[in-house]
């Protein structure tokens, strides 16, 4: 692979990803700022002031800033690499299988594989917790580009020669079978170009792709820790190429996401927003959730939501004593009922503090379906009867 420009010779690193790795790191990936930014709406886009501090192109992201990412948009990518607004993540069954399995995976390579030691994961070479002391980006001395790479097979001499990319495949899923999303046992081209990204920023040529097949049905999302990664279970694809054979134009993506970052992420000014795709994000940009911490409006807003507290508690009290107090009056109401005689038109059943009183009334209606069949109105006009219970304070004399 020729590797041309000013990334050439990177020897750091760094990702943050899709799919099974969506794992390490989610909080700072999916940070949901305190403050919304300024925006200036712009027709189709919007303009912030640039950050100092933008958040670099990660692998996850490249492939949506080149055209190849259907998940993605690169307005979503945009207001990430601005600190504009993420979206927050929530972790899922999904999620969680991916890490779950990726140590499988490592075993799998180690063993089935025969690369034993020659595997590098990134607990090898940052030590626990290698998120947290590297931020998420094995890639320090690169300006625009980082991100994670999941793991690196060294040669017999202690070159890098593989990075290693590790997905999780649904097979029963909404989006086709493994097979489908992997025609001919080859990754899909976002996925791939992910992994192309971290090997070209080490000055790598091979890629091993490895992705795992789980079954929703079968419970392999709910008890990840039950699967195993093999050739004889059927559930392990592999992907292997060179870089520079699968995609021999390389740096043609580098200088897209490159021009792409200057024309948007050092502007602050995006790239057209789409009213659907980026819909979730475009409602939140248009909220003014307005900080209040440093205000005087702070005092009646604890207020109002302790009395908003305290009658919402009142208010299901109320409704359970309504619900009680009207089973009660219908017991009342068929109990006045068999009081009535001849010529009554009232029964007052006096408490110690209330009347209640159920009069009768008597009037006519229309036999409506009768009228339809013979036309007549007097003829069939009949008499309607009907009770009213209602309640009065009693006065005392």
């Amino acid at each position: 692979m020729v590797l041309t420009g000013i990334w050439h010779g990177i020897c750091s690193h760094t990702r943050i990803r899709s799919g099974a790795r969506f794992v390490y790191g989610t909080q700072a990936r999916y940070e949901e700022k305190k403050e919304m930014k300024d925006i200036k709406w712009n027709g189709s886009t919007i303009s912030v002031e640039p950050t100092k501090k933008p958040k670099k192109i990660t692998g996850t992201h490249f492939p949506t800033i080149v055209g190849v990412n259907p998940f993605s948009t690169d307005f979503e990518v945009w207001c990430r690499c601005t600190r504009t607004y993420e979206i927050p993540f929530e972790g899922n069954k999904y999620t969680n299988a991916g890490q779950v399995i990726e140590p499988k995976v490592f075993d799998f390579l180690r063993t089935s594989m025969g690369f034993g030691d020659r595997l590098v994961t990134p607990e090898d070479v940052y030590g626990k917790d290698h998120f947290k002391k590297t931020w998420g980006d094995f890639y320090p001395n690169v300006p625009m580009f980082g991100g994670m790479w999941d793991a690196l097979i060294k040669d017999e001499n202690g070159n890098i020669e593989y990075v290693v990319e590790i997905k999780t495949v649904q097979v029963d899923g909404r989006s086709g079978s493994l097979e489908n999303r992997w025609k001919d046992g080859e990754a899909p081209h976002y996925q791939a170009l992910q992994a192309s990204l971290y090997a070209y920023l080490l000055g790598v040529d091979k890629v091993l792709m490895v992705a795992v097949a789980l079954e929703d049905k079968k419970g392999d999302y709910e008890h990840p820790e039950q699967v195993t990664p093999s050739y004889a279970n059927g559930n392990v694809y592999i992907d292997e190429f060179r870089v520079s054979e699968r995609y021999p134009n390389f740096d043609m993506y580098i200088e897209k996401a490159t021009a792409w970052w200057n024309a948007y992420v050092l502007t602050g000014t995006s790239p057209e927003y789409d009213e659907k795709k980026d819909a979730e994000i475009l409602k939140v940009l248009r909220t003014n959730s307005v900080d209040t911490s440093n205000t005087t409006i702070t005092e009646l807003l604890e207020k109002a939501e302790q009395l908003k507290t305290e009658i919402e508690n009142t208010m299901s009290i109320v409704e359970n004593k309504q619900k009680e107090l009207k089973s009660i009056l219908e017991q009342v109401k068929k109990y006045a009922l068999s009081q009535f005689r001849d010529g009554d038109t009232k029964v007052s059943i006096k408490g110690s503090r209330y009347e209640w009183v159920l009069s009768k009334t008597n009037s006519t209606e229309l036999d409506k379906d009768a009228l339809e069949a013979d036309g007549l109105l007097e003829k069939y006009t009949k008499s309607k009867t009907s009770y009213r219970l209602t309640t009065s304070e009693i006065k005392e004399d």
